[in-house]
């Protein structure tokens, strides 16, 4: 999903796709806050975030769309917990730490279109209508 905005709308680069790579499965694959979602965040921070830590007005200018991003994901999809997620959409939560319910996980859809991947296009034109908006001017804060 990462990778998809930045190919598409040219945000961000190696490093950061490379800083999102354990963010899989809800923070390495423990179930917590969605993959999707944090990349999403991290593509709307290459555009509008802080580039020092004491730019404190530019982070608060820059949550604002962020919490647009968590807002019509929550909306969208019911949480923005990875294992409340599974819970939603297969009926019960996966450790996908652990072999046996990751093989369970693959069984139940996991990576069809209509699992994690249609998640990840939730959270990708989501980002992207957010990311355009940004770019072009036409953000409201």
């Amino acid at each position: 999903m990462l990778a998809a905005l930045q190919a598409k709308l040219g945000v961000g680069n190696d490093a950061v796709f490379k800083a999102g790579s354990l963010l899989s499965g809800g923070m390495v694959g423990h179930g917590e806050t969605c993959g999707a979602l944090s990349g999403s965040l991290m593509a709307i921070g290459c555009v509008v975030g802080r580039e020092k830590l004491p730019d404190i007005d530019q982070f608060r200018r820059a949550k604002i769309p962020g919490e647009e991003m968590y807002r019509r994901f929550r909306e969208q999809l019911g949480h923005t917990v990875c294992a409340e997620i599974h819970q939603i959409r297969f009926g019960r939560t996966y450790r996908l730490t652990d072999p046996e319910d990751m093989k369970a996980f693959h069984r139940a859809g996991g990576h069809r279109r209509d699992g994690c991947p249609e998640v990840c296009a939730i959270a990708a034109r989501t980002a992207a209508d957010i990311i355009l908006r940004l770019q072009e001017g036409s953000y409201r804060f």
